[in-house]
């Protein structure tokens, strides 16, 4: 029993034993190719921010392009028949300003705000967002990617309505050119409130519920001059940022536009845009993980 001891433990099996080391590595080294364990391939390197924001805006709009003739025709009737309305109740001056701006930024809230909030609400409850998680991009490329495709569908729609309002009321369409600045920093704005709103809602439809009632507060708080409101409805239109693109875009309806004003209320559209698509990133990246 000792002298199997002093066997087992002795310089002897140690040397056995790298022997039978180097012979199992010199079996592994003339195992075939194909015996071998694979190894991990390295992980490509993570996409930047604009080049992910690329990407995603062309993918949602192509995804979205079979649907934008029925999005502009819905969002543009809706606006125009609102005018029409309007006109048996509105003659002229400040009042008809206020009614085509806020028709016109209806458009926007429509898809910006409303489509949206279904989108990533429908996104969330299908287990869309598990797709662009397991992708190497950015969380913020994936909200503004597709903010900024459904916002692209709001310009000919707000320019049309904003045209046939002016027709209607006999406004002048010589600052119609501020809408290139209105739709993209009230559209941000709007758009990072409507996916905020389906990324937050707990089910898909109060996610619909939501972006439903967010239009029908850019409808009431927008559309109706704000000379007829009672003073508590006015304090809330403050804090809708689509009434700021109103704003400034029935300031230059005016003969004599106060352009300080229109910037003051254009930086505040940028302004929320940034804070809102910021929620709206937030609120993807805690979306995403569970």
């Amino acid at each position: 029993m000792a002298g199997a001891g002093r066997v087992a433990g002795g310089p002897g099996a140690a040397g056995a034993a790298g022997a039978a080391g180097a012979r199992a590595a010199g079996a592994a080294d003339a195992a075939p190719a194909g015996d071998r364990e694979p190894t991990a391939a390295p992980l490509a390197p993570r996409a930047g921010l604009f080049p992910a924001l690329a990407a995603v805006y062309r993918a949602q709009l192509s995804r979205a392009r079979v649907a934008r003739i029925p999005l502009l025709f819905v969002a543009t009737f809706q606006s125009v028949g609102i005018m029409i309305l309007m006109r048996g109740v509105v003659d002229g001056g400040s009042e008809a300003r206020a009614v085509v701006a806020g028709s016109s930024v209806l458009v926007v809230a429509f898809v910006a705000l409303n489509l949206l909030a279904q989108y990533f609400g429908q996104l969330r409850a299908s287990g869309g967002l598990d797709h662009y998680a397991t992708l190497p991009v950015p969380p913020a490329s994936v909200v503004l990617g597709a903010a900024a495709a459904y916002a692209s569908f709001t310009l000919p729609g707000t320019l049309v309505t904003a045209v046939f309002g002016c027709v209607l009321f006999g406004l002048p369409m010589s600052g119609l050119w501020i809408l290139a600045a209105v739709v993209p920093l009230a559209g941000a704005a709007l758009a990072g409130l409507g996916a905020a709103l389906g990324l937050l809602a707990p089910r898909q439809e109060l996610a619909t519920l939501a972006g439903q009632l967010g239009m029908s507060a850019a409808l009431l708080l927008g559309v109706l001059p704000p000379e007829r409101m009672p003073e508590v409805i006015v304090w809330a239109r403050d804090l809708l940022p689509s009434t700021y693109g109103v704003e400034a875009f029935a300031q230059t309806f005016a003969p004599d536009p106060d352009w300080a004003v229109v910037a003051l209320d254009l930086g505040v559209c940028g302004a929320v845009g940034v804070l809102s698509l910021a929620v709206a990133t937030w609120a993807y990246r805690r979306a995403a993980v569970r």
